[in-house]
């Protein structure tokens, strides 16, 4: 594939470079398409990315909505087959501010305005339209072959809240039309899977904009699974000698001071508040909490390793445009846990939290993972706590520690956390990117910040070491995580409504609650579906909209022979007793039996 410099120059194109150039050149050619069907419209910014292109334009007073795709789409499949070539051009500064402010481009003369001065602008046109622009790009329109615009969201101006809020049109590109249609189909998938879409019809949570965005509510159904989680890893935490906690939502920002988190996490937290001459603030994570909980009072090396657990209510100020459902939001519950340790103790500690994240993936199904060892970037004296020694110290003793628990890992450089370096296991979902489940943490940094001490066997005083943990990561994430795999058709034990009872016609009722009564006798969350509807319909609600894993048919035959016609999520029936059935529900709990498709 030829492209063009913005020298002038032609060349092939690197084979690896081909995708970013192909989509690059297709958020020009959707920005022309929109300035013909817009001529107010204004241009502000036009990336190619990892999942396509998009370009953010003020469009004036028109709204745009996906309804308006189609039509864009289209246009753009008329330049392309226009065949217009690209043109490249460099200008010297005045002379480009100059021909930016003639076309009417506030946001390119701003931009212009944030290069150094003594940089000349380039500039790519095909046909009437002129774009500020690095490049390359394609050599004429003709080579985007295949493409496709697939949303409409909003976004501010150099991502600042105070700036203007543009309309960004979403779009991807490919090569060929069968990598397109293979990657349109991937996207379906996604869709299906959804935990937005599947939470609204399972009704597990909501959200609504008057409590405010990123602010999830759980509905009865949700929280259920929600208090399933919590109880399952607490239940695992105790027998491995945890001790849980509870501690307050909010802290003083000099707390956070104190932490390090104030000078190197502030942004991605909520205002400070002002309450009689003190300044509090919703935390971010609880760590500086458990340190204090230590502090509280004095320890021999005899107490050690003291494991505090909570599951804890923590709040972060995430950006509007990545708040997605229960997966991202600006409150959620961490499944939290911080070691303190001796040195000597770091081996079997680190290697008791890996066997745990494992065994827990184990009863979850999960079984497509990398362990990472993440590590800071020496370069970057901005996001990490500054001490060379301590940082050496920290990341030579946890890689000591994994191999000898001969752990696979790869090393991330720029992905620890402000005060040390941690081992992250990242999970491959269904669709989309991997991403952090579980981490364990080692940190040398807070132990001293906070002036923590145990009495060694001498008697003397010492610093412990933290490993801070979370198994589950956030049990909000995580069930964001099983929604989207199992698509909600959650394994029993976890399942909202682990049985409904479904009636062939009201002839039914009395045994159908005789039924009802035996199962809840036994702890399993059942229900009666009561409603006036053809049996065929109720099967397809329980079944698809609303995932029940078992559904009890009852008719006159089972009235009459005391039975339950059992139908399982994937259609098997089969008629036996109501204590066979409750045999079999109870060893599905009990055994955390997985569903696989």
């Amino acid at each position: 594939m030829k492209i063009i410099y913005n020298d002038g120059h032609t060349d092939e194109c690197p084979k690896e470079d081909e995708l970013h150039v192909l989509r690059h050149s297709a958020a020009h050619i959707m920005a022309q398409a929109v300035k013909r069907l817009y001529p107010q419209t204004k241009l502000a910014y036009g990336p190619a990315n990892e999942k396509g292109f998009y370009y953010d334009l003020d469009l004036g007073d028109t709204r745009l909505t996906d309804s308006d795709l189609p039509a864009i789409e289209a246009e753009m499949k008329k330049i392309v087959k226009e065949n217009l070539p690209f043109r490249a051009f460099i200008l010297p500064r005045d002379e480009a501010i100059e021909l930016m402010r003639e076309r009417g481009e506030d946001y390119k003369v701003e931009h212009i305005g944030d290069l150094p001065e003594d940089e000349a602008i380039s500039f790519y046109q095909q046909g009437d339209y002129i774009d500020m622009c690095r490049g390359p790009h394609i050599t004429y329109t003709k080579a985007l072959k295949a493409f496709k615009l697939l949303s409409i969201s909003g976004a501010y101006w150099k991502n600042d809240a105070s700036r203007k809020m543009l309309t960004r049109i979403n779009g991807t590109a490919f090569a060929t039309a069968q990598e397109l249609d293979e990657h349109l189909k991937k996207l379906e998938e996604a869709a299906m899977r959804d935990h937005r879409k599947i939470g609204r019809e399972m009704q597990l949570f909501m959200t609504d904009t008057l409590v405010g965005r990123g602010l999830p509510m759980f509905l009865p159904n949700g929280y259920t699974i929600w208090q399933e989680l919590e109880n399952y890893i607490k239940e695992k935490e105790r027998k491995l000698g945890y001790r849980h906690v509870m501690t307050p939502c909010v802290g003083t920002v000099a707390l956070y001071q104190t932490s390090g988190h104030w000078e190197h996490y502030k942004e991605n937290m909520f205002p400070a508040m002002e309450v009689e001459g003190e300044s509090f603030v919703l935390r971010p994570m609880n760590c500086p909490h458990h340190m204090m909980i230590y502090a509280n009072q004095k320890h021999s090396y005899r107490d050690l390793p003291l494991r505090i657990g909570e599951i804890a209510h923590d709040f972060r100020f995430e950006a509007s445009g990545t708040l997605k459902g229960i997966e991202r939001g600006r409150h959620f519950c961490q499944n939290d846990a911080h070691l303190f340790v001796t040195p000597e103790q770091i081996k079997s500690e680190v290697g008791s939290v890996v066997d745990l994240i494992f065994e827990t993936y184990k009863d979850f199904g999960i079984d497509k993972y990398r362990c990472v060892l993440s590590l800071r970037d020496p370069a970057d004296k901005v996001k990490y706590h500054q001490d060379d020694e301590m940082w050496e110290r920290a990341e030579n003793a946890l890689r000591e520690v994994l191999n000898e628990l001969h752990i696979d890992y790869t090393e991330e450089i720029g992905e620890a956390a402000f005060y040390g370096p941690k081992l992250d296991v990242n999970v491959v979902p269904a669709v989309g990117a991997e991403y952090t489940l579980s981490t364990c943490q080692l940190d040398f940094c807070l132990p001293a910040k906070f002036d923590l001490k145990y009495t060694d066997k001498d008697g003397k005083e010492k610093m412990p070491v933290v490993l801070h943990r979370a198994i589950l990561g956030s049990l909000d994430r995580f069930m964001a995580y099983l929604i989207e795999e199992t698509r909600g058709r959650f394994p029993v034990w976890l399942a909202p409504v682990q049985a409904k009872i479904l009636l062939v016609s009201e002839k039914s009722v009395e045994h159908a609650h005789k039924v009802y009564d035996a199962l809840i006798a036994e702890g399993i969350r059942a229900e009666i579906d009561e409603q006036n509807e053809k049996i065929g319909y109720m099967i397809r609600q329980a079944q698809y909209t609303e995932r029940i894993p078992y559904m009890l048919i009852i008719g006159e035959k089972e009235q009459q022979d005391g039975t339950v016609s059992v139908r399982t999520h994937d259609s098997k029936t089969e008629t036996m007793t109501v204590q066979g059935f409750v045999d079999r529900i109870k060893n599905d709990i009990r055994t955390k039996a997985v569903f696989k498709e």
